[in-house]
C-alpha cells in the first residue's frame, strides 16, 4: 500500500516535470516576448506618431490615431506571446470577435458615440478653441475625445456633451467668421418715439469697446408687449468678449436712456411716465 502510494507520487511528480520541461520555457520566452514586444510598441508607436505629426495633421486626429495604432500593436505583441505558450490564434480572434460582439451589443450607446467621435475628427466641423453652438449649448471647445466633447461656456461652467449627442443636432460654428451676434432686448414705452430710441442705442453701442463696427449692429422692433415695446439689439463681437461687452452694452444703453428722459414700464402694471401714442 505504501509502495503503491509512492508509485503515485513518484507518476505526478514525473509529470509536472515532463510539464515543466515543456511549458516553462515557452512562458518564460512568451514573457520576454511581451517585454520586448511592448518595448517596440511604444517605440514604433512615438515615430508613427512623429511621422503623422510631421504631416501636418491636427493634434485630434494625431491624438486618435496614436491611440488607435497603440492599441493594435500591443493586441499583435499578446497575439505573438499566446501563440508561443501554444494558445490557437484563430481560436482567439474569435474569442475576441465574440466578446467585442457581446460588449458592442451591450454598449451601443459608447459605439455611437466613438464612431460620432472619429466623424468630427476627421471631418472637423470644430476644432479645440473655436466657439460653437451645439444645440442650445454655447460656448469655447477644449478638448475633443473620442467619446465626449469638451466645451467652457462664457460663466466658464463646463460641459461635457456626448459626440453622438454633437452629431445628431445642429453645429454652429462662431469661429469660422470669427464673431458672434449677441442677441439683446431693450425696452421702450409706447409713449416714446421709436427713432429717438433707436438713435439712442446706436450712440451708446458705439461706445462699448468690443463691439464690431462693420457690419453695424441691427437695431429693430422685435414685438409688442403689454407695457411697451421690445426692441432687439444684435451688435457683432469677438466670442472672446462675450459677457464683458454684453454687460457693457446694456450699462451704456441704460445710462443713455437716463439722460435722455426714457422711462419703461414695469410689467405689473405701474406706468412711468405719461401714456401717449
Amino acid at each position: 500500500m505504501e509502495n503503491l502510494s509512492t508509485d503515485k507520487l513518484n507518476q505526478y511528480l514525473g509529470n509536472l516535470m515532463d510539464w515543466a520541461v515543456v511549458f516553462v520555457p515557452k512562458l518564460i520566452l512568451a514573457a520576454l516576448v511581451l517585454f520586448i514586444g511592448f518595448w517596440i510598441a511604444r517605440r514604433v508607436g512615438k515615430l508613427l506618431k512623429g511621422g503623422i505629426a510631421k504631416a501636418n495633421v491636427s493634434n485630434e486626429v494625431n491624438t486618435f490615431l496614436g491611440s488607435i495604432i497603440d492599441i493594435v500593436l500591443k493586441l499583435a505583441v499578446i497575439l505573438v506571446a499566446a501563440s508561443i505558450v501554444g494558445f490557437e490564434v484563430s481560436s482567439l480572434l474569435g474569442l475576441i470577435a465574440a466578446v467585442g460582439f457581446a460588449v458592442g451589443m451591450a454598449l451601443q450607446g459608447f459605439l455611437g458615440n466613438f464612431a460620432s467621435g472619429i466623424t468630427i475628427v476627421f471631418l472637423k466641423p470644430y476644432k479645440v478653441g473655436d466657439w460653437v453652438a451645439m444645440g442650445e449649448k454655447f460656448g469655447k471647445v477644449e478638448a475633443i475625445e473620442i467619446f465626449n466633447t469638451t466645451i467652457i461656456t462664457p460663466n466658464d461652467k463646463t460641459l461635457i456633451i456626448p459626440n453622438g449627442k454633437v452629431t445628431d443636432d445642429t453645429i454652429t460654428n462662431y469661429s469660422t467668421k470669427g464673431r458672434i451676434r449677441l442677441e439683446l432686448q431693450v425696452t421702450m414705452p409706447y409713449a416714446e418715439e421709436y427713432d429717438k430710441v433707436e438713435n439712442l442705442i446706436r450712440e451708446a453701442l458705439s461706445t462699448v469697446p468690443g463691439i464690431i463696427r462693420d457690419p453695424e449692429p441691427l437695431v429693430g422692433i422685435e414685438s409688442y408687449d403689454s407695457h411697451n415695446i421690445v426692441v432687439a439689439v444684435r451688435p457683432y463681437i469677438d466670442p472672446e468678449s462675450y459677457w464683458q461687452v454684453t454687460y457693457a452694452a446694456y450699462a451704456a444703453i441704460k445710462n443713455s436712456f437716463s439722460k435722455n428722459g426714457v422711462k419703461v414700464a414695469y410689467s405689473e402694471g405701474v406706468e412711468l411716465g405719461p401714456i401717449g401714442g
